[in-house]
């Protein structure tokens, strides 16, 4: 087990006072926290960032998830969900689960679905936008959160054409915003470890930064519990950080705790609930300009999750039912929750739940028929972080 820092270590007390402060931290103050400060002290720290920002609120929404496909071009060493096109585990969704899955998030009450997937060689860049068509044409309030950064990069390879281009055609079809997957850590030597061959951090920022001028907000991610070590997860803070100062077009950080389960790193054991509530708190201290941190139920499991509602985190995703990525990778969560887990979860941890749309506005519901819905305002911090 680690030595951690003495309470009177002049550097954690210089640490503490930047964060009573509202001081940004450093990639040394960074660095000093994840490998020298006991969870408990990074807890209570982050906790102090986070409710300062937004009291007692902790937000989810009603979501549904759709992986187009798994079929993917690249091999990934943490992927446990990608499939070779004549794999017995290969699938493509046809536009009748897709009209399925639109009428189920419709009886659902589900204001946002996630589309993600694998890039599959053989699809055109038109069947990619024909999904985000599909949906929007089905339900046009639905709001569409699709393709991470490692999907457009593709879409831009595959059609030689700018970011800005692919945009433009994604919008048209009814994009809404992006999520944050395929960040990875951003190390290239890391990188090239577990996932050599798809898009490098650089053209992973690209893309979110021509997202941004495009008027499109974004998600940010960060896997960690394989190779990595704190330098690398200190460093991929604050290029999020520093991107963020760029543009301010992040929403939302979620550190995602890798699952060995069916991955060729299967060797390596699964990040423990002391390091997943290490990396929610390390995230909000160092992530001073992101609002929101997300405890990803899914891939957390519901009690570490709940619990970092004490240590950074405001927001624990949605009721995500048919999420397939990570419980192909081993996960033993649910395939979903219902808005009434959800609230309970938040309600046990002291917190007052707020359903929110994807992009943080709130979702007032008709209690006579809970599934019908309207946006309100968004929901404003109460300070900054």
């Amino acid at each position: 087990m680690p030595a951690f820092a003495d309470p009177a270590d002049p550097r954690l007390q210089t640490i503490e006072a930047k964060v009573h402060a509202g001081e940004r931290l450093s990639f040394e103050d960074g660095l000093f926290l994840d490998e020298s400060v006991d969870v408990l002290t990074l807890g209570r720290l982050a906790n102090e960032v986070r409710e300062r920002r937004w009291g007692d609120v902790a937000f989810y929404n009603t979501n549904l998830h759709l992986n187009p496909t798994n079929v993917c071009i690249y091999r990934c060493k943490f992927c446990a969900f990608r499939a070779d096109l004549r794999d017995e585990r290969a699938y493509t969704v046809d536009e009748k689960i897709i009209h399925d899955r639109v009428a189920e998030a419709q009886r659902k009450g589900a204001t946002e679905i996630h589309v993600v997937g694998g890039l599959h060689h053989k699809k055109k860049f038109d069947w990619y936008v024909d999904v985000i068509r599909t949906i929007h044409d089905a339900w046009p309030e639905l709001h569409i959160k699709a393709w991470t950064p490692v999907e457009i990069h593709w879409f831009a390879h595959m059609t030689k054409k700018p970011y800005e281009w692919i945009f433009e055609q994604l919008i048209d079809a009814g994009l809404g915003s992006l999520p944050g997957g395929g960040a990875e850590i951003f190390d290239p030597e890391v990188r090239s470890q577990i996932c050599e061959h798809k898009a490098d951090s650089k053209q992973w920022f690209d893309v979110h930064d021509a997202a941004h001028r495009a008027g499109l907000r974004s998600n940010a991610t960060m896997l960690y519990g394989h190779v990595e070590q704190a330098k690398h997860r200190v460093d991929h803070l604050i290029r999020l950080r520093d991107q963020q100062d760029k543009t301010g077009g992040f929403q939302t950080f979620i550190p995602l705790a890798f699952h060995p389960e069916n991955t060729k790193l299967d060797h390596i054991p699964k990040p423990s609930g002391m390091t997943d509530l290490r990396m929610i708190a390390l995230s909000r201290l160092m992530l001073d300009n992101f609002d929101h941190i997300k405890a990803y139920w899914i891939m957390l499991g519901e009690k570490t999750a709940q619990t970092a509602l004490a240590f950074g985190a405001d927001d624990l995703d949605g009721t995500v039912v048919h999420e397939e990525i990570y419980h192909d990778a081993g996960a033993t969560t649910p395939e979903g929750l219902t808005v009434e887990q959800l609230h309970r979860l938040i309600r046990e941890a002291g917190r007052e739940p707020v359903e929110r749309d994807t992009l943080y506005r709130r979702v007032l519901r008709d209690e006579a028929e809970p599934v019908k819905w309207r946006v309100g305002e968004p929901v404003a911090p109460l300070t900054a972080a």
